[in-house]
């Protein structure tokens, strides 16, 4: 092998142990920061871990909200048409959080059940909708405050 054919076969050897690498920390870095989707049925059932981070979405499952006397603690039950499992967070909620309304929790697992949410995120209601959604649906121009002309 001659000299020039052992340098590019070095320098393709690094190139490849360099791409691979690159790969391998890519697919760390996702892998720890995929966040999946669970409902409360799946939860219940024990198909989210209680290593991993996820979501669970669900109604706030009426009568079940219980504040600890510490003012910020709140436990509450989530449900879907199966399973209801129980949400402790410790923070703030959002305004539009209540009883009957769909919410997002993002949170891990306890090994005693219940979800330690670290984020609430409260769904807007069914009847809102954007303008471009409404435009789409009625076929004309819904006017707009921001695309209205001040001449007309």
């Amino acid at each position: 092998m001659t000299p020039q054919r052992k340098q590019r076969l070095i320098f393709a050897i690094f190139i490849v142990a360099g791409v691979s690498i690159a790969v391998g920390l890519i697919m760390v870095a996702v892998k720890q920061n995929v966040e999946l989707f669970y409902t409360p049925t799946q939860v219940a059932t024990g198909e989210a871990s209680t290593k991993q981070l996820f979501r669970m979405g669900g109604m706030v499952k009426v009568g079940s909200v219980k504040r600890h006397e510490d003012g910020v603690t709140v436990e509450f039950g989530m449900k879907d048409l199966e399973h209801s499992v129980t949400v402790r967070f410790k923070g703030i909620l959002p305004d539009l959080f209540r009883e009957g309304q769909g919410i997002v929790a993002k949170g891990r697992l306890s090994e005693e059940g219940i979800m330690i949410a670290d984020e609430v995120l409260a769904k807007h209601d069914e009847n809102y909708m954007p303008n471009e959604a409404a435009e789409a649906m009625m076929g004309k121009k819904q006017p707009n405050a921001a695309t209205t002309d001040k001449n007309e």
